[in-house]
């Protein structure tokens, strides 16, 4: 089959062929985009030990992830500054990305209306055709049908694998932002649930019914307090 019989055949759908390949191809084009995006946030597949250095030595950290360690870090002794850089990363990335991917559900939803819609007016083809007579009748009859099928088919073959991309890149999108969420999670006890473990002198970093003890007068039931 060649070029332009494979073009006849599309063309044979009628006039809703053309804007379900533009549908087409912003579909597979944006999951390209998000899948190359996601495959350039390597440090997702890091484990703990990878950057946990990098935590208590933000100027060592690397890459992308070494860039967020030390944005969220550098200088900021305050916790609540440190949750507020970190809300920072995390609504500089996930919204763009909810934006798109609802643009990509809305897409993918819209592909078998599409069809839908040649479906119609193959149909209105095939009854205008019938309701006509002549010696065109088969011709007009036939030339319906094949458009109510082919632009019904099209927008299945469009719409079923990108229900498949939309899953596959909603669950990248829910790993990256809960990577972030840990890695915010882990450099708050870091920096502060341990400091205060540490600093058994610091009376002040206590609450009350813990001041004046020493790290070794610590009972159970007072180590599971955690600085608010």
């Amino acid at each position: 089959m060649n070029i332009q019989q494979i073009i006849d055949l599309w063309m044979s759908g009628g006039w809703v062929m053309i804007p379900l390949l533009a549908l087409s191809l912003f579909i597979y084009g944006l999951s390209c985009q998000l899948l190359v995006y996601f495959s350039k946030r390597t440090y997702l597949k890091f484990s703990d030990s990878d950057w946990l250095h990098w935590v208590n030595n933000p100027s060592e950290g690397q890459g992308e992830l070494g860039e967020i360690i030390r944005y969220t870090q550098d200088g900021k002794e305050n916790e609540d500054t440190i949750r507020d850089r970190f809300t920072e990363v995390i609504l500089s990335k996930i919204p763009s990305l909810d934006r798109k991917l609802n643009l990509l559900n809305t897409l993918v939803a819209t592909a078998p209306l599409m069809g839908l819609l040649g479906t119609v007016l193959g149909m209105l083809t095939t009854f205008s055709g019938i309701a006509g007579g002549g010696g065109k009748t088969i011709d007009l009859i036939s030339g319906g049908i094949s458009e109510a099928l082919i632009t019904t088919e099209m927008g299945l073959l469009i719409a079923i694998p990108g229900y498949f991309f939309g899953y596959l890149l909603k669950r990248k999108r829910d790993e990256l932002e809960t990577f972030l969420v840990h890695v915010e999670t882990v450099t708050l006890q870091q920096k502060f649930t341990s400091k205060y473990f540490d600093d058994s002198n610091s009376p002040t970093s206590r609450p009350p019914s813990m001041q004046g003890k020493t790290s070794s007068d610590l009972e159970d039931s007072d180590l599971e307090w955690s600085p608010a």
